[in-house]
């Protein structure tokens, strides 16, 4: 709970848990419902289906022998159209395929051993003749059998990849990154937790159980791994390829279903490889990262005069994974733990962890933003409140190290940071690749991400990623754009304006940039017209599966354009307002700070300063806190009102964030946060308790109130599916009381009881709601992310006597019913036109239920001592 100030953050009471409610089902898919009312015809079409493919795969293997290529015994790759509602892990039960990866559209691609298909073979002819067991054959609607191996590939290869691929024999040697999928055939337990009831040697006995399952599980997906990896090393000798490095994900209570590789090889093996290896679900080249945007600009600065005081012993610390930092920096030094840096750069020493980037730097421009915000400062007594810490991970060039993977290096990096003598819990990523995310699956660096952030309770910042001034046909920059005809801001929302990997990380706390304001002079103007407005440069949303993203927006800069043929697009001096302050190092000369670069990059670290400053407030809580308060106080800039919603949350998100607003309260606004981790299981339902006192519900009260629900929660990824009902081991939503509907009415709507009462009062309007079309902002909701922020506006008396929000647990992959996602929780209440106080109510209110929640509490456990004691 906070502590500091007058107006410190209320409890979120948790008053209710049960089972949930939950809606949903629909009528099912009518072509698996016609395929059970004739089995014979859909057995005679799956079976040509079958015969068709095997037919196809045959002649596609004895071209491979005539062309004299290297034998690749693995087994078969097949696409599958299937029901969607379909459990897909029905396919490796029923019919002993694994499954390579969901795709869209029903889509899936799967592997079989068995190289005639006997098993699948005999289910359809049992399902012919109606035989128990075989059901699923009427939900395999299809057999991709035509041009089998492009249709495959299209799936699987990214976007640049497979606009070379008819040429790719001729272009010369190439480095990949492939993902292989490695899911096998085993489910392994929910680790045992130890109930208050449960004796300890109960308890040790489940555990050792539990041990004995997960090495044996674990020892196969090893021996599985090895097995693919000789199977690669095979064919990677046969062609003179390479392997450059190789990760896999790690074990802590759930057996990984995929691992990666970094392979430099020739266009031939590039070719025959990726179609003829039936276990690569993701083929792409390597992330590169775009340097900050500008031009260097010089300017002198004389020497300060100004005083720091060092941040105390117990400040958070922030680590910035970047190009290193200038460590005798003046601004930085009395604010750099210099334990903490480390060189993360293969073949380079440790404690090499300078930044070398030319003109200024870029790791040490985002610790100044992390140490200062929006000005440096000049003169006087600078008391530092967070410590930095050092991760250098990119090179001289400001690029990612191309002989390690990616996902590779930020796992060492926050295994690094959480064990060591100062453990960071907040983490500055800003590093992007160069292009646009892929949309279908989560890659490899952003699940290893979404992976430690579950594991380890820790929040990565992440830029958005910057378009270039200029760009190539197949990623456009600013100019080529203004060149074609295309207006800002309506050009963002081009599908290569999308945020650029790792962004799309579903736990990251992805960060965009806004403008600080018009500029006008010299034949330069600035793209936005204003305050606030999406940067020209800013990659906007939405993120994958719809989710939404940026999460928020900082102020990072803005590019400007001066008209010609063609025109010019750039950061002249003159215009150095519309810049961020940022400090720089001179290790190649020039000033120690100036107004000059502009970027994601920089705006990013302004909120890993907000997070900071809410872990020193709530040093106890969990990241997930500190990231839903943060969306929590993110506001949306006036200009937006002008402006077509759908198009505003797809570029700035939740809007601008505010630390005030995150880690405190005013008498006008109260804020309510959970406490410590909560925990859901699938099907469970917890509700939220908010007291509202009568006074503010009298029938003269109109006081318009602002109500604002931020869910914020992980759960266990896997790569291999896609959507957040396959990717997540359990997804999570909210639902809210409706106007004037009593808790009772509330509880039983959102719990599962015996009898269920019809429901009471008018819906909240939400700006976004839980499904697309019922709130304000049309074609959106909250529920793709698993960052779940809403607002609404409600007349004072139409509030019900209680506010309730329910949470509910929902099964994703993980048909365990002990999986759980964990999750954070705030709750504002606002009285937007200040006519009177309200925060002191509010407490007073939330103090007495609290004590009503203890004194039955106390009630119960004095019951179950008595009935222990008869």
């Amino acid at each position: 709970m906070a502590k500091a100030g007058e107006f410190q953050h209320l409890q979120l009471l948790r008053t209710k848990v049960g089972r949930a409610r939950l809606v949903g089902g629909g009528e099912g898919d009518p072509r698996t419902t016609a395929n059970r009312q004739n089995r014979r015809g859909h057995s005679g079409h799956l079976t040509d289906g079958v015969t068709n493919f095997l037919n196809y795969w045959n002649s596609y293997e004895l071209y491979r022998s005539n062309a004299k290529l290297p034998e690749i015994k693995s087994g078969i790759p097949m696409l599958l159209k299937v029901d969607e509602s379909l459990d897909i892990d029905g396919l490796r039960h029923y019919l002993k395929f694994e499954i390579i990866s969901e795709e869209e559209n029903g889509y899936v691609i799967v592997a079989s051993e068995d190289i005639n298909l006997a098993v699948f073979k005999s289910k359809i002819g049992e399902f012919s003749q109606g035989i128990t067991g075989s059901a699923i054959i009427a939900q395999i609607h299809e057999i991709v059998e035509e041009n089998a191996v492009d249709n495959r590939l299209k799936r699987i290869l990214n976007d640049k990849i497979r606009e070379d691929w008819d040429n790719i024999v001729n272009l010369g040697d190439f480095v990949i990154d492939v993902s292989i999928s490695c899911s096998g055939n085993w489910d392994v337990p929910k680790k045992p937790t130890r109930g208050k009831n449960v004796r300890l040697e109960t308890f040790e006995r489940k555990m050792a159980e539990w041990n004995k399952i997960f090495i044996k599980a674990y020892m196969d997906w090893d021996d599985l791994r090895e097995k693919r990896k000789a199977e690669i090393f095979q064919i990677l000798n046969a062609y003179g390829a390479n392997l450059i490095d190789e990760f896999e994900p790690g074990a802590d209570e759930t057996i990984p279903d995929n691992f990666t590789m970094r392979i430099g090889l020739n266009g031939t093996a590039l070719k025959d490889f990726v179609a003829t290896y039936p276990y690569l679900f993701q083929v792409e080249e390597p992330e590169d990262i775009e340097t900050p945007q500008g031009v260097r600009r010089k300017e002198e600065t004389s020497e300060p005069n100004i005083r720091f005081a060092k941040p105390l012993d117990g400040a958070p610390s922030i680590c910035v994974i970047d190009s290193g930092i200038q460590e005798d920096h003046i601004w930085i030094e009395p604010g750099l733990y210099k334990p903490g840096s480390y060189c993360f750069v293969p073949k380079e020493s440790t404690t090499d962890t300078a930044d070398y980037v030319r003109n200024g730097g870029h790791g040490t421009r985002v610790a100044g933003a992390i140490l200062y915000g929006e000005q440096v400062p000049k003169t006087g007594k600078a008391q530092i409140a967070l410590w930095i810490q050092n991760a250098r991970v990119l090179d001289k060039s400001c690029h990612l190290p191309k002989n390690i993977l990616p996902e590779k290096l930020i796992n060492q990096v926050i295994n690094h940071y959480i064990k060591n003598d100062k453990p960071v819990k907040i983490f500055n990523h800003s590093i992007n690749s160069s292009t646009a995310f892929s949309r279908i699956h989560m890659t490899a660096w952003a699940y290893e991400i979404d992976r430690l952030s579950f594991g380890h309770d820790v929040l990565i910042i992440q830029s958005t990623g910057n378009l270039f001034e200029v760009g190539t046909a197949n990623n456009p920059g600013v100019r080529d754009f203004l060149t074609s005809g295309q207006v800002y801001p309506t050009y963002l929302s081009q599908k290569s304006c999308r945020i650029a990997n790792p962004a799309q990380s579903l736990q990251a706390l992805s960060v965009g940039s806004v403008s600080y304001d018009a500029f006008n002079s010299g034949g330069w103007q600035t793209f936005s017209g204003g305050i606030a407005m999406p940067s020209s440069f800013s990659r906007s949303g939405p993120g994958i599966w719809d989710s939404i993203k940026p999460d928020v927006v900082e102020f990072g800069g803005d590019l400007l354009f001066s008209m010609g043929k063609p025109p010019t697009v750039g950061t002249p001096t003159a215009a150095s307002s519309c810049y961020p302050e940022l400090l720089r190092s001179t290790l190649n000369g020039g000033p120690a700070f100036s107004r000059e670069k502009v970027g994601t990059s920089f705006s990013a670290p302004k909120v890993s300063k907000i997070a900071g400053h809410i872990q020193a407030l709530l040093p106890d809580e969990p990241a997930l806190l500190y990231r839903a308060l943060i969306a929590q106080s993110a506001r949306w800039p006036e200009w937006t009102s002008k402006f077509p919603m759908e198009q505003v949350i797809r570029l700035i998100g939740f809007g601008v964030p505010d630390e005030d607003r995150a880690t405190t309260n005013t008498p006008f606004r109260t804020t309510y946060i959970t406490s410590g981790f909560f925990e859901i299981k699938a099907r469970e339902c917890h509700v939220f308790q908010v007291p509202i006192p009568d006074d503010l519900r009298l029938p003269s009260s109109e006081y318009l109130l602002r109500i604002d629900v931020t869910l914020s929660y992980a759960s266990e990824p896997r790569r291999t599916r896609k959507g957040k009902r396959g990717y997540l081991a359990t997804w999570v939503d909210w639902e809210s009381s409706r106007k004037g509907e009593t808790i009772e009415r509330f509880i039983n709507r959102a719990i599962k009881e015996d009898d269920r009462k019809p429901s009471q009062g008018q819906s909240i309007k939400w700006f976004l709601d839980k499904r697309d079309g019922r709130g304000t902002i049309s074609n959106t909701n909250r529920n793709s992310g698993t960052l779940q922020k809403d607002w609404a506006f409600v007349k004072s008396n139409e509030m019900p006597e209680d506010f309730c929000i329910a949470v509910h647990g929902h099964p994703g992959w993980n048909k365990d019913p002990e999986s759980i996602a964990k999750y954070a929780m705030t709750v504002s209440i606002e009285i937007i036109n200040k006519e009177i106080s309200i925060y002191q109510e509010l407490r007073a209110a939330v103090q007495a239920l609290e004590v009503e929640i203890e004194a039955g509490v106390e009630v119960e456990s004095e019951i179950e001592v008595e009935m222990e004691t008869n």
